[in-house]
């Protein structure tokens, strides 16, 4: 890159460069910018989920297990993750018991689900 560097009280001031150097350098910062808007866009998109997804919930199944099974998880895999045993969880799929706020949070949080979808 050739620049000519202008001064001022002996302090850089402004950067003149050939047009095609600015035009190579604008399409450069406009890829970086198209690249963090579509990361934005991917952290900040709701995911979808399958009908079939959507029926078991409305079904009646077991929120934490409609989810797990969706994550492909196994329970034990599901509990190893959060600390807690496999029957542990065997009893909150089957509705035998209700886990404290923050069992429920680490497992929403494996599931990638918000808690209140485990409720």
């Amino acid at each position: 890159m050739s620049a000519q560097i202008i001064e001022k009280d002996g302090v850089p001031e402004f950067a003149v460069l050939p047009y095609a150097e600015y035009e190579r350098l604008l399409a450069i910062a406009e890829d970086k910018m198209d690249a963090a808007d579509v990361l934005a866009y991917r952290e900040a998109r709701e995911e979808c989920f399958p009908e079939s997804l959507v029926d078991a919930l409305v079904n009646g199944d077991h929120p934490i297990k409609v989810y797990r099974n969706y994550r492909q998880l196994t329970q034990q895999e599901l509990a190893d993750r959060i600390g807690k045993s496999k029957p542990y969880i065997a009893k909150l799929e089957a509705g035998e018991r209700t886990g404290t706020i923050d069992v429920l949070a680490r497992i929403a949080e494996v599931l990638e689900v918000d808690l209140d979808q485990l409720a």
